[in-house]
């Protein structure tokens, strides 16, 4: 997302920082991500959000909406719920316990049923390539208009996969990236003491200020930004919100790398991050469905509800949005290709769940027909589920900004927003 130019200059500045032993051998690529400017803010009830992410595309059938005398309706039974009247799949057992603080969009409906346009399309509302511009992610957006500019921690960070970034909001809005969650950020390790890493920042600082005068181009004002909070966080008592590892929570939420995302996303949700995205990967089962959705329902089954009932006992859940979703659902009917079949791409119809963030819960919004191929009420488009998330966190979703050649971009365009319709 950046130029070639822009790119030679953070390769320039990285290697300036770790030659002057500001930070620890092992660079991860994660300092040009933490510049922030000041926000809008807004008065949504929610004050931040976590985007549990399925990589891949879930089967709706098999997770939120099942359709037990549909011909393609595959093993998996229905169960009841602590809402009245709203049945999900029996391998969510935990969640449908707390399914009285949840939504069920059951009327999604989006146009890309290819894996990188519908991610794209889903993360920013645009279809890629639309324009010729390249666009924020939600996440970025939410970086923009809620982040604290006097914030230690990032504003935006993606645990488990890459995630999209800043788009043309440019570097100050990308997400800091957590490969592992039991590793944490090692570079907040310094390789010298506190008294030696202050000495030799104030040095740095010292050697650079006639550069920065003269050279006023916004890169570098970016990446003096950079890793002047890339320090403060080094120094900060919020960063030991990325070490889990004495978390006394950690056994409810299961185990693996989605469950250890689980718990780091909760805990920079408790030190003022605003949106946290985790990735689970492997939703796309074309083959060998059912054993695969049901091992990945059982990891989303003991985090999830475990996330909902700490936010809750916490008095987090209500300021606290979580979304759980993937690019698209999966088709209604099972394949017959090998031996163990499976289900393939499926955007016309399919859910998405959201919880906490001062929803009303309990409630599903949509519905699709008997075969779970079309919706037959409510249909709700990618915008609509966008506008909604940013009325939830208080974001101006009408709000224009201007890409670097001056041209105005809608945060979401032509919503129809449903926080109305479940409040």
């Amino acid at each position: 997302m950046f130029s070639t130019k822009l790119q030679e200059k953070s390769r320039r500045d990285v290697m300036k920082l770790a030659a002057s032993g500001v930070f620890a051998p092992a660079l991860s690529g994660w300092l040009p991500l933490l510049a922030r400017a000041a926000p809008t803010g807004g008065k949504g009830k929610a004050k931040s959000c976590i985007l549990l992410w399925m990589d891949g595309g879930p089967s709706h059938k098999d997770t939120w909406d099942l359709k037990p005398d549909s011909k393609g309706a595959g093993e998996f039974k229905p169960i009841k719920t602590a809402a009245p009247g709203v049945e999900i799949s029996e391998h969510l057992p935990k969640v449908a316990q707390v399914m009285n603080h949840g939504l069920v969009v059951r009327g999604m409906t989006t146009p890309e049923g290819a894996h990188p346009r519908a991610k794209y399309y889903m993360h920013t509302g645009f279809r890629e390539g639309q324009g010729g511009v390249v666009y924020p992610s939600l996440g970025s957006i939410v970086s923009q208009e809620m982040g604290k500019a006097d914030n230690t921690v990032p504003n935006y960070v993606a645990i488990g996969g890459r995630s999209y970034g800043s788009g043309f909001l440019g570097p100050k809005h990308q997400p800091l990236l957590v490969t592992d969650p039991a590793r944490g950020v090692e570079d907040l390790k310094s390789a010298v003491s506190a008294a030696q890493l202050g000495n030799r920042t104030g040095l740095l600082e010292q050697m650079e200020k006639a550069f920065h005068r003269e050279q006023s181009a916004d890169s570098i004002t970016d990446h003096k930004t950079t890793y002047e909070r890339a320090v403060r966080l080094m120094q900060s008592k919020e960063a030991k919100a990325f070490d889990i590892a004495g978390d006394g929570t950690k056994g409810k939420y299961g185990s693996g790398r989605f469950a250890d995302g689980v718990v780091m996303a909760r805990r920079l949700i408790e030190v003022g991050v605003p949106f946290v995205e985790v990735s689970l990967g492997g939703w796309d089962t074309h083959q060998d469905n059912f054993e695969r959705v049901k091992s990945l329902s059982g990891q989303v089954d003991s985090a999830l509800s475990a996330l909902v009932t700490d936010l809750k006992e916490k008095g987090l859940l209500d300021s606290t949005l979580i979304v759980w979703m993937g690019e698209f659902g999966r088709t209604p009917n099972i394949n017959t290709r090998g031996a163990k079949p499976g289900r393939d791409h499926f955007p016309r119809a399919w859910s998405l769940a959201m919880f906490g963030g001062g929803l009303k819960g309990g409630q599903v919004l949509g519905k699709t027909d008997k075969e779970g191929a079309s919706v037959e009420d409510r249909p709700t488009t990618a915008q609509d589920f966008l506008a909604t998330v940013c009325e939830l966190l208080g974001i101006d979703h009408t709000k224009k900004n201007e890409t670097p050649t001056g041209r105005p971009i809608q945060i979401v365009e032509k919503p129809k927003p449903f926080t109305k319709d479940v409040a």
